[in-house]
This record gives C-alpha cells, sequence and structure tokens, in this order.
C-alpha cells in the first residue's frame, strides 16, 4: 500500500466539476441570441473544449509569455465562433465577455463537496489546475468548493502537463512532490505528474465528455489510488 501523502491537489474542469454539462446549458442561450440557436449547445461545448490541450502544448512550443486562461479561453471561443460560421467581430463585446465567463460558473459533480469536505478532515486540499485564481475563486464561491488554497497557473506562470506546475505547487506547500498527491479524472496529467515525482489518485468520470471515451485514456497507468468518486477516495483514504 502507497504511503499516505501529506497534501492533495486537485484537477478541476472534469475532475471536480462538470465542465460539459454547465458549458452547454448556457451556450444554449448564447447561441440563441446569435441566431445559430438551431445548432447543438453540447457540441458548441466538445468543440470549445477540444481546443485545450492544442493551446496549452502550443503555449509551450511557442514560446508566448504566459497569459492566463481566462485569455485563452476567450481566443478559443472565437476560435470556435469562426469554425461555426460567426464572426467575433460582428457580436457584442459584451455578450462575448459574459459567455467566456461561463467557466466561472461550472457545477460540480454531485459527489464533490461532500468528498472534498471529508477529505479536507485528513489533508490539505488545494487546486492544482490550469484555471486563474479569479476563475477558480468565482467558481468555489458559486459551488461552495471548500479549498484550503486556491492555487492558479499564475503559481507556477507554467499550464500542465509542463513538469514545472507540479513542482511548484509542492514546493508552495513546503512538501517534496513524492508528498503530494495529484488527484484527477485524467490519465494525461496524472502520467505528467508521476514523472514529477508526485503520487497519483484517479477518479473516474465517465460521463466528462458525455459518455465519450477520454481522449487521454492511453495514458493510464496503475495508480496509486483509484475510485469511482471523490467520496470513494475520502472511503480509501480513509476519511
Amino acid at each position: 500500500m502507497a504511503p499516505l501523502p501529506k497534501a492533495l491537489a486537485f484537477d478541476v474542469f472534469g475532475t471536480v466539476v462538470d465542465w460539459r454539462t454547465s458549458v452547454a446549458r448556457e451556450s444554449a442561450g448564447f447561441l440563441e441570441a446569435i441566431g445559430l440557436g438551431a445548432r447543438d449547445p453540447a457540441a458548441f461545448a466538445d468543440a470549445w473544449r477540444a481546443q485545450y490541450i492544442a493551446a496549452m502544448i502550443g503555449m509551450k512550443a511557442s514560446g508566448r509569455d504566459f497569459v492566463v486562461l481566462d485569455v485563452l479561453h476567450r481566443e478559443m471561443l472565437e476560435a470556435t465562433l469562426r469554425d461555426w460560421g460567426a464572426d467575433p467581430a460582428d457580436l457584442d463585446p459584451e455578450l462575448l465577455a459574459e459567455w467566456n465567463r461561463v467557466w466561472h460558473r461550472l457545477d460540480p459533480w454531485p459527489d464533490t463537496v461532500v468528498g472534498l469536505t471529508r477529505l479536507k478532515t485528513r489533508f490539505p486540499i488545494v487546486t492544482l489546475s490550469n484555471g486563474n485564481v479569479a476563475l477558480l475563486l468565482a467558481m468555489a464561491r458559486r459551488a461552495g468548493l471548500p479549498w484550503d488554497a486556491i492555487l492558479g497557473a499564475e503559481v507556477s506562470g507554467f499550464y500542465k502537463p509542463d513538469k514545472r506546475a507540479y513542482l511548484r505547487t509542492a514546493e508552495m506547500l513546503g512538501i517534496a512532490p513524492a508528498e503530494l498527491c495529484l488527484v484527477a479524472a485524467h490519465h494525461g496529467d496524472l502520467a505528467a505528474a508521476r514523472a514529477a515525482g508526485l503520487s497519483c489518485a484517479y477518479v473516474d468520470r465517465p460521463q466528462e465528455y458525455g459518455g465519450a471515451p477520454a481522449p487521454d485514456a492511453h495514458h493510464e497507468q496503475a495508480w496509486e489510488w483509484s475510485a469511482t468518486s471523490l467520496t470513494d477516495l475520502a472511503d480509501r483514504l480513509g476519511c
């Protein structure tokens, strides 16, 4: 049995919150407002999110100066709209800004708040997310997420899966990488965390992509812990 970690760091999008259902629900109204109400809002959410991994990799490959995820989300929104036949330049800037803020208003999975609350009784719980602090703070206040600390990507200045994102989080907590456990629903994220020396807890979220296969399933390994929910993880960690 793996030794217990000194702290738990959580991926957020998909692991803690249900981004697809939330973004699709709100996008339905925005699509209606711009004359695309007949289109599938879930497909729009998928298309918007599909640009995410490429954006993370592109930041590292391009040498572009660090910008927060709110900026990248806006760029991805505009690119998705162009793909769907709408020119962002013709749309109300405030409509686009409010649409982009849907990522601040994502709903937690049903087990999230109870699971985090239980895990917090035994471990410090922090975010290890590519989200920025303002985004994660707004999300936490709306959804009642009981974080001990919100550490946005600004903490390291690097996006996962860059090794420095994981190492900087452990450094901020004053612990060794091996004493920090990443909790995530994504095998690719966990594989990068393990390569940086962290321990790993996988939480299965089969509905993250609406039941479709996860794009990073090929990164699956035998993780230190594997659970069906955050409450199940709490059981496994004795919380």
